[in-house]
């Protein structure tokens, strides 16, 4: 499908089925997106203005919001639009760079999950050594790296993708997706799929990764009920927001590459959607109310901001 220009255009079937709900939906989307932004905003903020955040736990999840916050913003205006709209339709050009944000969102979501784990079994297992060991520095560094890695991901993904010949134009989601897009390519994708089995091997390891740190954590937590309170204080947030993330992105992989084409169209977009929608909502609440340092910060900022108005 080609629009009067002649730029080459994909159709977004994924919302078919609910142009009948279409302004119901509008108004739930669009609610959620101004909550989710202002959320993370104000969390980043708080974070930001208070120097007892400035730690490197704080920064990981500062990272969080801010990711969640891009994640959001590239999904949500598009999705928005198509719902007031009769035809969903995106560019060439668009789709490959929705994609790229979306999985650039996805990858250093799941990378800074996993240096958080690493960040979080120092400071239980070794917490004699936290602070020679997780120095502002080295979070510094290690959030580089998670923006590097990240982005390197992505690039070589949609780089392989963008050199594919393509014999369709139709996308059963409701937003770009590397392998639907792949799936409508007229010539051999083995190197696209080699990619994608490597991507999904690499994040396996992470996946080991992060469990042998938590079976650490939990051994070292049990030991002491201060161990133990410090774990349900700060892992047990993390320990819920990657559990949510890490099975939603796992239904979805292998939904997308195993399942079959014909399952209702309803099931295909809560699987796509619930990795993009839940965690940039659901991470910031479960942190700020968690955390007492944030609440701290929060209730700091709430008293500062009522004294100002009294004073006037």
């Amino acid at each position: 499908m080609k629009n009067s220009s002649g730029e080459f255009m994909f159709v977004l079937h994924g919302l078919n089925d609910t142009w009948t709900n279409k302004y119901i939906y509008f108004a739930f989307g669009l609610t959620v997106y101004i909550m989710t932004l202002f959320i993370n905003l104000a969390l980043v903020i708080i974070v930001i203005l208070d120097k007892t955040l400035h730690e490197p736990m704080y920064m990981f999840i500062c990272n969080m919001f801010v990711n969640g916050m891009l994640g959001a913003s590239v999904f949500y205006p598009k999705i928005l639009a198509d719902l007031l709209s009769e035809y969903h339709v995106i560019s060439y050009i668009g789709c490959l760079s929705q994609m790229y944000i979306i999985y650039s969102y996805i990858f250093c979501e799941y990378t800074c999950l996993t240096v958080m784990s690493y960040d979080r079994y120092i400071s239980i297992c070794k917490p004699l050594e936290y602070h020679s060991i997780m120095t502002p520095q080295k979070g510094i560094k290690l959030l580089i790296f998670t923006w590097v890695c990240s982005i390197l991901e992505s690039t070589v993904g949609v780089l392989l993708t963008a050199q594919l010949p393509l014999c369709g134009n139709v996308i059963d989601k409701i937003y770009c997706s590397n392998w639907e897009v792949v799936k409508l390519s007229c010539t051999d994708v083995t190197l696209n799929n080699v990619y994608g089995y490597f991507l999904i091997l690499s994040h396996a390891f992470q996946a080991v990764f992060i469990i042998v740190s938590y079976i650490c954590i939990i051994r070292a937590s049990l030991r002491s009920k201060t161990q133990w309170a410090k774990f349900m204080q700060t892992c047990l947030p993390h320990l819920i927001a990657l559990t949510n993330f890490a099975i939603a992105l796992l239904f979805d992989v292998m939904y997308a590459r195993y399942g079959k084409n014909q399952a209702m169209q309803a099931l295909r977009n809560i699987l796509g959607l619930e990795f993009l929608v839940v965690p940039p909502l659901l991470n910031p609440i479960i942190y700020g109310f968690k955390l007492t340092q944030i609440r701290q910060g929060l209730l700091k900022i709430y008293r500062h901001r009522c004294k100002a108005l009294q004073n006037r």
